[in-house]
């Protein structure tokens, strides 16, 4: 398994392994165009999980500025997925250890994320990872 950035060109996969989960089809040429911004933009950190050249797991981190104390930046994470196949396989682990390395080394201070309660599996997962539960999040649709 080889952890690596996301390419354009993985955008199609990803979609297909975003359905596996969430079970909604996801635009893959509207993906594309956000990719090419988030490209510019330089506060994303895409990182994909392969396989005998097959994209198997994916992580997306955000880089937040920060207004207080040092104004150090912090990492919010979202969209991890890993195939359904491919789980407890070390693939997560293997994608979060890469993207807590490269916060690290763009002077994050923490790294956040939110995951549905009813996911026990996935809570699990994170607490062995070295993230607390002695917080509370909120998430409200728009």
């Amino acid at each position: 398994m080889k952890i690596r950035t996301l390419l354009r060109s993985d955008m199609k996969r990803l979609s297909d392994l975003y359905r596996q989960f969430w079970d909604e089809q996801s635009d893959v040429q509207k993906m594309e165009k956000q990719f090419d911004i988030i490209q510019r933009e330089n506060s994303h950190l895409l990182l994909g999980a392969e396989e005998e050249g097959i994209l198997i797991g994916s992580v997306m981190g955000v880089i937040c500025k920060e207004l207080y104390g040092e104004c150090r930046p912090f990492l919010v994470i979202e969209n991890m997925i890993v195939e359904k196949g491919g789980r407890r396989k070390g693939i997560g682990r293997a994608l979060l250890s890469e993207l807590e390395k490269m916060a690290r080394d763009r002077g994050c201070t923490q790294m956040i994320l939110v995951t549905e309660i009813e996911r026990r599996d996935a809570c699990q997962f994170y607490e062995s990872f070295g993230f607390q539960k002695n917080n509370k999040g909120y998430k409200k649709k728009l």
